[in-house]
């Protein structure tokens, strides 16, 4: 396997969650000879979890960004707090191979729209990009998330990261309370504070 590369078919069976198109996955996996749980355990404290230092760490020495500048300490705080189903503030294993296929899903989208090459995406790419991943946004929603993403009109790939954690880290705060789908919910200000200031 190559750094940066999708995990071979020896790792979890990607699925594609229909309600907003991010990577989930099934509970087959082994660690056993696996380069995703070698850089994990190669960084990982005595708890067998990482904080977002260690993440950082983690996926600067995995080579998982590529050409691309290294995850920023705030993007692997999001990423964590997407992911962190225990509440402990860190990622065990099985947390941190999801956050693995998502990054590699996330990093092959945005190879895919950035078509100049430029190691950037721009206002359009990035609504062809949230379209590839199964979201259904307005153009001021699209609009919104430039604005607070991007550095000159372009969105580099950390930036890029830290929107689709946020956009699936909202998207299932807001689905755990829209039991009917119906595309609007109700909720306390107290709870809509806790899920959102977590991310």
């Amino acid at each position: 396997i190559q750094m940066g590369e999708p995990v071979p078919e020896t790792g979890p069976a990607v699925l594609l969650d229909e309600y907003c198109g991010f990577p989930a996955f099934s509970d087959a996996y082994s660690s056993a000879g696996d380069s995703v749980y070698t850089y994990f355990s190669a960084v990982a404290g005595q708890d067998g979890e990482l904080d977002a230092e260690e993440l950082q760490r983690c996926l600067t020495q995995s080579g998982i960004s590529g050409t691309y500048s290294p995850f920023s300490l705030e993007t692997c705080r999001i990423m964590i707090a997407m992911l962190d189903r225990d509440y402990t503030g860190k990622l065990g294993f099985s947390e941190f191979k999801e956050l693995w296929a998502a990054l590699n899903a996330w990093k092959q989208n945005f190879m895919t729209v950035d078509q100049d090459g430029s190691g950037t995406v721009e206002h359009h790419e990035l609504r062809q990009a949230i379209g590839l991943m199964g979201y259904r946004l307005s153009p001021q929603t699209i609009t919104t998330i430039v604005k607070r993403y991007s550095k000159n009109g372009r969105i580099f790939f950390d930036d890029y990261v830290a929107c689709c954690v946020k956009l699936r880290a909202l998207t299932d705060f807001f689905r755990k309370r829209d039991h009917l789908q119906q595309g609007s919910v109700n909720f306390m200000y107290d709870d809509f504070l806790q899920g959102t200031m977590a991310i």
